[in-house]
């Protein structure tokens, strides 16, 4: 059990402090992060929204995501990534108190796209942020560090959600959520400096643009393409998902809280060590996703095959284990593949894949849902997924020839 505790704690030796710094901030910030995976649950038990509805509430979610990565990736590169995740940390915060106080569709549509424009400006600003603090060769771990953070607040937050709305009431997360924001941002401007370039020479070159644009690169589109239909899967675990647990097999909020945390308590234990196993091993970043997506269609596939509600905890570490091979890997694929001087560019359009899936996602896995049942919807979500795998061999080798000519 030593050697097991000893070689776990020397998958996380070598990351800078500022990675460290970066990742408890994070953990902060996340553990508060108690609305989002009950939202849909909140718009439908509370204020009545139908699943359509609720569809277009998680667009403009999506929507607000996508300006808000766009946004935040041309103020990384002009202004840098530390005065952007301090703001957005702060006006997040502030956004989540005042969402308490909307109750009519239109405006949960107007104060989710807000909200989530300004607290999505941040994800590009870390992605850099991890880039610029990491030690040689620790790029990886450094993300999967920060991943790690991410998930050890997520694990908690929804737990603790879970049981706050069982025993006193939804409104009380918007308050928590938005505080624990705030507390965030205070934890960057007291604890985070701005990196200093030790060479003025250096810090001339780095705002240097080299190669081409993220939209005029071939070869990215197709990766974004990939994690744009990638993401639109995984986010059904925190919309659809929970109202599935809810109206098919009847758990109640607290128990959707634990089952949640089976995912976050899972990747705090075995993210970092299987990201230094594969890291050793050499694992290509490209057929590491790969297997990130292939892992998530047979979490869905695994859904149809029993009533019993022991598939639901089996679904979950698939969906886990695709998500600690997937994520890391495919944002050190994007951070490899954006040339210096454009890397806030490169990666906000990385980061809007995932706002494109939140905005096309909820929405389509609601209507799917609501014209044609969780069976059918779990099905067409399995083989879609197989075909994206297929396409990312397809990126693999377009990879693999590029490097070849540039020998």
């Amino acid at each position: 059990m030593k050697k097991i505790y000893t070689n776990y704690l020397a998958n996380f030796r070598g990351l800078s402090r500022e990675i460290w710094l970066l990742s408890l901030v994070t953990f902060i910030n996340r553990a508060g992060a108690m609305v989002i995976p009950f939202l849909s649950l909140y718009l439908i038990n509370v204020e009545g929204f139908s699943l359509p509805q609720v569809g277009w509430i998680m667009s403009c979610f999506g929507l607000g995501s996508l300006f808000g990565t766009f946004i935040g990736g041309r103020l990384t590169d002009s202004i840098g990534f530390y005065k952007v995740i301090l703001v957005s940390l702060f006006m997040g915060g502030v956004g989540f108190i005042l969402l308490q106080f909307i109750n009519t569709f239109y405006g949960f549509c107007i104060g989710i796209f807000l909200l989530t424009l300004m607290a999505d400006a941040g994800r590009p600003a870390i992605f850099v942020a991890a880039d610029a603090y990491s030690k040689p060769g620790n790029i990886t771990r450094s993300i999967a560090l920060i991943r790690l953070a991410i998930n050890l607040g997520f694990s908690i937050g929804p737990l603790i959600g879970g049981l706050i709305i069982a025993n006193i009431n939804y409104t009380s997360l918007f308050w928590i959520d938005g505080l624990t924001c705030m507390i965030a941002s205070l934890g960057v401007f007291l604890l985070l400096k701005p990196k200093k370039q030790k060479d003025p020479l250096l810090e001339k070159l780095i705002i240097i643009k080299e190669g081409v644009p993220p939209y005029l690169n071939k070869l990215f589109m197709v990766f974004f393409i990939i994690m744009v239909a990638y993401s639109l899967a995984f986010v059904q675990y925190f919309s659809v998902m929970p109202v599935y647990y809810e109206k098919v097999h009847f758990l109640s909020e607290d128990v959707i809280g634990w089952l949640l945390f089976i995912n976050g308590a899972t990747i705090v234990l075995f993210e970092m060590p299987l990201i230094a196993w594969l890291d050793r091993k050499k694992i290509s970043k490209t057929m590491a996703t790969f297997w990130g997506i292939f892992f998530l269609g047979l979490s869905f596939l695994v859904l149809n095959l029993s009533s019993w509600g022991g598939v639901l905890i089996i679904a979950m570490f698939l969906m886990t284990l695709g998500e600690m091979i997937g994520f890391p890997f495919s944002n050190a694929l994007a951070l490899e593949m954006s040339p210096k001087g454009r890397k806030g560019s490169y990666m906000a359009l990385y980061s809007m894949s995932f706002s494109f899936a939140h905005l096309i996602g909820h929405n389509g896995g609601m209507n799917m849902v609501n014209s044609f049942g969780y069976f059918n919807t779990w099905t067409i979500f399995s083989i879609f997924l197989l075909l994206l795998a297929l396409l990312t061999i397809w990126l693999y080798f377009l990879l693999k020839k590029s490097e070849t000519k540039n020998i």
